[in-house]
């Protein structure tokens, strides 16, 4: 009795093609359509998916995803605030939106309309006799809005830059979240302070400065947690805080609160145990957020007693 010739094997997920290939894990004939390249030899697409499902994703040092690297947070603000600038120019009624108005010696942009409703105001008229604005008056969401708003493109520029260094070094280090956290509530804990410091008729106070502020702080603790060498940080952050003091027209309650609050976010997130890391950092976060609350609400029935 003659012995039948061998069958050619098949690609499981494709009867009709012929293959030779199998996959490594589960060694079923796969075509090359069905390939998945491994780190030896290939493996087919539900095996990949298995292993996709069963691995557990990489994080940071402070539990932030790897996604972070790519710096896609960092990007967006920078986006955002070009937009805001955008939108701020194209609502001036005058050509000083983008270069010649009163502050930096003439260099930054004078205010605009979208600046004067998105601006820290703490209780004014834009008008003699007209109606009240301001945080005090209920309008909150200054607060967030003003660390969006720039006076003129120097100004804009400036605050891109540093976003650009320390953003994406400290997205890396924290992943997206994190780093979008720790953002916006040194940008806020900038402008609450410029709230309480200020006086309450005093013009919008505009700026990303209050969230950069706050990086330079994180930087120098991440790096300190990490182990790292902060010795070319601390003259940058000496540097930019000279300037805030010597340069009139610049928001100084603004840029230490930014530095105190980005300063108390990091250590935070720096040094939360890790067994409960997630946990300790939402409640940290929680709390500067009630602290800041409190505080506007104090300053708040100050400004209207």
């Amino acid at each position: 009795m003659s012995e039948s010739p061998p069958t050619t094997p098949v690609c499981y997920r494709h009867p009709g093609r012929e293959t030779y290939v199998r996959c490594t894990r589960c060694d079923r004939p796969i075509c090359p359509d069905c390939m998945r390249e491994a780190s030896v030899g290939h493996q087919c697409p539900e095996c990949v998916n298995e292993g996709r499902r069963s691995v557990r994703p990489a994080r940071t040092a402070f539990g932030g995803g790897m996604a972070g690297r790519h710096g896609y947070v960092t990007k967006g603000l920078i986006a955002l605030n070009l937009l805001f600038f955008l939108l701020s120019v194209a609502s001036a009624r005058s050509g000083n939106a983008v270069v010649g108005g009163s502050g930096l010696g003439g260099l930054a942009g004078d205010e605009t309309p979208l600046t004067r409703w998105g601006g820290v105001l703490g209780y004014a008229s834009y008008v003699a006799f007209g109606p009240v604005h301001g945080v005090a008056a209920g309008e909150w969401y200054r607060l967030v809005t003003a660390m969006f708003l720039h006076y003129g493109l120097l100004h804009l520029l400036l605050n891109m830059w540093a976003l650009w260094v320390l953003g994406r070094e400290l997205e890396g280090a924290l992943g997206r979240v994190r780093f979008l956290a720790l953002y916006l509530i040194a940008g806020l804990g900038g402008n609450v302070a410029v709230f309480l410091f200020s006086a309450p008729n005093q013009p919008p106070t505009v700026g990303a400065s209050t969230a950069t502020f706050g990086l330079f702080a994180a930087i120098f603790v991440i790096m300190r947690r990490l182990g790292r060498n902060t010795s070319a940080i601390v003259p940058i952050l000496v540097i930019n805080l000279v300037f805030t003091f010597a340069v009139p027209g610049i928001s100084k309650s603004g840029h230490l609160g930014g530095l105190v609050v980005g300063a108390l976010m990091a250590l935070v997130l720096a040094y939360a145990p890790r067994g409960r890391r997630t946990l300790v950092q939402v409640a940290g976060a929680a709390i500067i957020l009630a602290v800041m609350l409190a505080l506007v609400l104090f300053r708040t029935a100050q400004i209207l007693s």
